[in-house]
C-alpha cells in the first residue's frame, strides 16, 4: 500500500500535490490532513504550509485478477484473465491450458472461485459488484445445457404425472430453470431443501 506526504500552500493544494505523486484520481486515494497550515501576515509573514497524507487504496478489481492468477497457479493452471465491467456487473474470463481444472465437476471448481472473487473485490470496493467468473464461455455452455435438461424434466413429469426433483444446484442456476419452465403451462417448479443441497422439484399441474 503506497503512502506519500505532501505539503502545499493550502490543504487543496497538498492535495493535488499528493494525487500527483501517486498518479492517481481523488476516488482511489484516502487522505489525512496532518496540518491544516497557516497563513502569513499580509501573506508574507509568519505562515505555515498545509501538510496532508495520502494513501492509495486497492483497486478492487485489480485485486480480484491478482487473487483469481494467484489461486490458479497453485492449482498448476497459468490462467490469462480478461475483464468485462458493465456498472457494478463485473465478469472475469479464465482462459489457457488445464482451464477444465478450474471449471471442476459441473462447475463446482469455478463457483468456488466466484464467491471467493467477490469477497475480495467487494473488500476493497465502496460499492457493492456483481462478480462472475467464467471460463472459456463454459456458463453459456452451462446454461444451454440447462434449458435442456428443463425441457425434458418438464416432459418427464408431464407424462409420468409424478413430481420429478433434479440434483442439488447453486441458486443461479436454480433460476435458469425457473426460468425456463415460467411458460410452460403443465408444470410448475419449487425449489425445495437447504442449502448446499437445495434443489428443485418439478411438478405436473393437473387438470
Amino acid at each position: 500500500m503506497k503512502q506519500v506526504t505532501a505539503t502545499g500552500q493550502s490543504v487543496e493544494e497538498a492535495v493535488e500535490s499528493a494525487l500527483a505523486q501517486l498518479n492517481t484520481s481523488r476516488e482511489r486515494a484516502e487522505i489525512e490532513i496532518v496540518d491544516e497550515g497557516k497563513k502569513g501576515f499580509l501573506g508574507l509573514f509568519g505562515g505555515r504550509q498545509a501538510v496532508v497524507k495520502a494513501t492509495l487504496q486497492p483497486d478492487a478489481i485489480e485485486e480480484a485478477v491478482k487473487y483469481l492468477e494467484n489461486v490458479s497457479e497453485k492449482l498448476g493452471v497459468s490462467v490469462r484473465v480478461d475483464v468485462q465491467k458493465e456498472g457494478k456487473n463485473v465478469t472475469f474470463g479464465l482462459s489457457g491450458e488445464k482451464i477444465a481444472l478450474l471449471i471442476g465437476k459441473r462447475g463446482q471448481t469455478l463457483n468456488s472461485l466466484q464467491y471467493l472473487a467477490q469477497l475480495v473485490a467487494n473488500r476493497y470496493s465502496k460499492q457493492y459488484l456483481n462478480i462472475t467468473v467464467d471460463a472459456e464461455d463454459y456458463r453459456k455452455r452451462r446454461i444451454d445445457t440447462l434449458v435442456q435438461l428443463a425441457d425434458r424434466m418438464a416432459a418427464q413429469a408431464v407424462r409420468s404425472g409424478k413430481k420429478v426433483a433434479l440434483e442439488p444446484m447453486p441458486s443461479y442456476e436454480r433460476k435458469v430453470i425457473h426460468t425456463a419452465l415460467m411458460n410452460y403451462p403443465k408444470v410448475k417448479t419449487t425449489s425445495s431443501g437447504t442449502e448446499p443441497y437445495r434443489h428443485l422439484v418439478i411438478t405436473p399441474i393437473k387438470k
